[in-house]
């Protein structure tokens, strides 16, 4: 009997994994459908796409500058963190002993 019951359990998961992903495919084919402009297949009048970027801009403007802005956001805390306290504390609170 409670084989039965753990069988009924795996069959209603499993139908609703499908239907979870029945929905997530229909809603992508939808939005697919709905943006043909966004396929690029075709150009339209007055398009005018300009220049595309060189591999050393692309890696700059994708990479470095990702990169470059997190250190420095992460040096900026840092620096604010380690001025607001005195030595020895936690989050406002002194650091026990560890000797």
């Amino acid at each position: 009997m409670d084989n039965k019951v753990k069988v009924n359990e795996n069959v209603r998961s499993a139908g609703t994994a499908v239907r979870a992903g029945f929905v997530t495919a229909l809603t992508a084919l939808t939005l697919l459908v709905a943006s043909p402009s966004a396929l690029a297949l075709y150009r339209d009048d007055g398009d005018d796409p300009g220049t595309g970027l060189s591999v050393a801009e692309t890696l700059g403007l994708y990479v470095v500058a990702p990169i470059a802005l997190f250190a420095i956001i992460t040096a900026l805390v840092m620096v604010g963190d380690k001025s607001s306290r005195p030595s020895g504390q936690i989050g406002g609170r002194q650091e026990p002993n560890q000797g």
